[in-house]
């Protein structure tokens, strides 16, 4: 018999090719995706304000709906570890929006979120990812609150598993590779996100980020929105006692008032009535507002009514209308004489160009 073993030519791999089907994940790879979060995290406490490793389980209940979160040995995930699924959650509705298909798997850059965060690429930055995941994996969660029209009443986690796909030879992370739970991807199926304001990343208080992202969801294109401080400290899920948390919150509304940081809504405590108040930036009237909102270097145009974001769901039904209106900031060239009625044009056109998401 002759010798079998040919020599490779310079054209062949000595690597069988990958068969793995592409649709087994999806890659995180769009760049100036607008970042959203999922509306029942929004809604109910799922993660911690506290800058310590928070051990202690809580039940949160709102009429019907409950939801009891574990920990793990290390804690209940942060608030900023929330910052892993809200990239997750906004490349694939971009995706989604263009058309593309999505995997409940997702794969990215470890640099990329880092970037896309607001976060620091140095050592430190990708060692916070790492316990992030851990977190996130570990905290488990039992609820009826339901996504998509699915009624979730096993326990699960906020990721189903998490892999770390490369590592350079000083032991950065390169590549990873993280399951969404079926409680999130149902969320988003159903398009049941928001979109949030990029600043968002820019809050160093875990408390500043967890009080907007209540104020996006329950003031949303409302002129003003209250709520009572007891209610408010439930959501938020501190630990706090009232008067510690009001103090807290009192702190917020000082800095607030001093350098209008919290994105796109101002807050005011009335501390007779112990409520809260939230008003929109662009419906204040003074300060940096003057009755136009600026949207991350977009176009300045006068604040929408809120009449007209709600026509926007007619005309471009299943669209997240906050995105929308982000899309059509970034678009045009100078404010509109008429900006209500050419939102609603963009939004025609969008949906007669894309249809349904």
């Amino acid at each position: 018999m002759g010798d079998n073993t040919n020599v490779l030519s310079d054209s062949r791999s000595p690597l069988l090719p990958d068969r793995r089907e592409q649709s087994d994940f999806f890659v995180c790879d769009i760049f100036d995706a607008a970042p959203k979060a999922d509306m029942a995290s929004m809604e109910h406490p799922i993660f911690s304000v506290s800058t310590k490793p928070d051990l202690k389980e809580r039940r949160y209940e709102n009429g019907q709906h409950w939801v009891a979160i574990k920990p793990s040995s290390e804690g209940l995930a942060t608030v900023h570890d929330r910052d892993i699924l809200i990239y997750c959650i906004s490349q694939i509705m971009a995706a989604i929006n263009d058309g593309r298909e999505v995997s409940q798997v997702v794969r990215f850059k470890a640099y990329d979120l880092l970037q896309a965060t607001n976060r620091g690429t140095d050592g430190r930055g990708y060692q916070q990812i790492r316990a992030a995941l851990s977190r996130l994996h570990g905290t488990r969660i039992e609820t009826n609150i339901t996504t998509n029209d699915l009624e979730v009443l096993d326990s699960f986690s906020l990721i189903d598993r998490f892999r770390i796909v490369q590592v350079t030879r000083e032991g950065r992370m390169l590549d990873l590779e993280v399951k969404l739970s079926d409680w999130v991807f149902n969320a988003i199926r159903a398009n049941e996100v928001l979109t949030i304001n990029r600043d968002y990343f820019r809050l160093r208080k875990p408390l500043e980020r967890r009080i907007y992202e209540i104020a996006r969801k329950h003031c949303g294109s409302q002129k003003s929105w209250r709520i009572g401080l007891e209610k408010l400290q439930n959501k938020v899920g501190s630990s706090s006692t009232l008067k510690e948390f009001r103090r807290l919150i009192r702190n917020i509304v000082e800095q607030d008032q001093m350098y209008e940081h919290l994105p796109d809504y101002a807050i005011r405590l009335e501390d007779e009535k112990d409520m809260v108040q939230f008003t929109r930036r662009g419906d204040l009237g003074k300060g940096k507002g003057q009755g136009v909102l600026p949207l991350n270097g977009m176009a300045s145009v006068p604040q929408l009514k809120g009449d007209t974001m709600q026509e926007a769901r007619g005309v471009a039904p299943g669209w997240d209308v906050y995105f929308l209106e982000q899309e059509w900031r970034s678009w045009i060239k100078e404010p509109p004489k008429f900006p209500d009625k050419a939102f609603l044009g963009f939004c025609r056109q969008w949906f007669a160009k894309k249809g349904r998401p």
